[in-house]
């Protein structure tokens, strides 16, 4: 795992939705790297027990299901009270279930909200007390370019991220005065275990090489190293944007 280090990240108290796994977990580990506290939240407690433990003290680790706003908020302030006031928060959790939009049914469709929007909202809603009280911070909301590139078949996911970029900028303006900043990050399609597992085929292969400039699979540390930079002081002029790493496919 090689990589820029951003002194200014030293100390910084971080924290990670859905970190356990996937995306979330390179990104859990680039911070570690920078040796910030970091904290993350997750529901899948095996792969994020052994993650918090590979990665030493620095990292902790609780347990919530982030659908669950009362769960989430008494998960934040737990880490909160270990690793001292937020300064950076990056809302990575999401679900990217197909769905056919003529078998949706009401409590699906909140359901799929709940796990893919409403979080981000409540978490950055958590953690702006103490970023207003400093006068700066980080946050990172994470969109998705199937909404950019017109993907079928997940209409209730791909309206949640691109509702991600109206919230980013919507935080953006409103916090700015106070030294905050607000980016929302649109990874392309990355091979996770999770992608590997449920969606890559060799035809899906093809074509993604096909439509994406750049003839290799993205990776989780490639989204990772964005957020990073978005969260240090090199990114300390750029907010309300919304930044597509998807080797140029959409």
């Amino acid at each position: 795992m090689a990589g820029a280090i951003y002194p200014d990240l030293e100390g910084k108290s971080v924290i990670v939705t859905g970190g356990g796994s996937g995306i979330g977990a390179a990104i859990v580990r680039h911070f570690a790297r920078q040796k910030a506290k970091v904290g993350f939240v997750d529901i899948a407690e095996a792969p994020s027990r052994a993650l918090a433990s590979e990665l030493g003290a620095a990292v902790r680790f609780v347990k919530a299901d982030i659908t669950d706003i009362t769960a989430l908020r008494a998960a934040i302030a737990e880490l909160r009270a270990a690793q001292g006031p937020v300064q950076v928060l990056v809302n990575n959790a999401a679900h990217d279930d197909r769905h056919r939009t003529e078998d949706v049914t009401p409590e699906y469709f909140d359901g799929r909200i709940a796990v893919n929007l409403k979080h981000a909202f409540f978490a950055t809603q958590a953690v702006l007390p103490d970023m207003v009280t400093a006068k700066a911070g980080a946050i990172v909301n994470f969109s998705s370019i199937s909404w950019v590139a017109m993907t079928g078949g997940m209409a209730i996911y791909t309206a949640a991220k691109s509702a991600m970029l109206g919230l980013t900028r919507s935080i953006a303006r409103d916090y700015g005065v106070h030294g905050i900043r607000c980016n929302a990050i649109a990874p392309g399609w990355v091979r996770t275990e999770r992608q590997e597992k449920l969606w890559i085929t060799p035809d899906a292969e093809a074509a993604t090489m096909r439509n994406q400039c750049l003839k290799r699979w993205l990776m989780p540390d490639d989204i990772a190293r964005a957020v990073l930079f978005l969260c240090s002081d090199e990114a300390s002029a750029i907010t309300a944007q919304h930044y597509q790493v998807d080797g140029g496919r959409a």
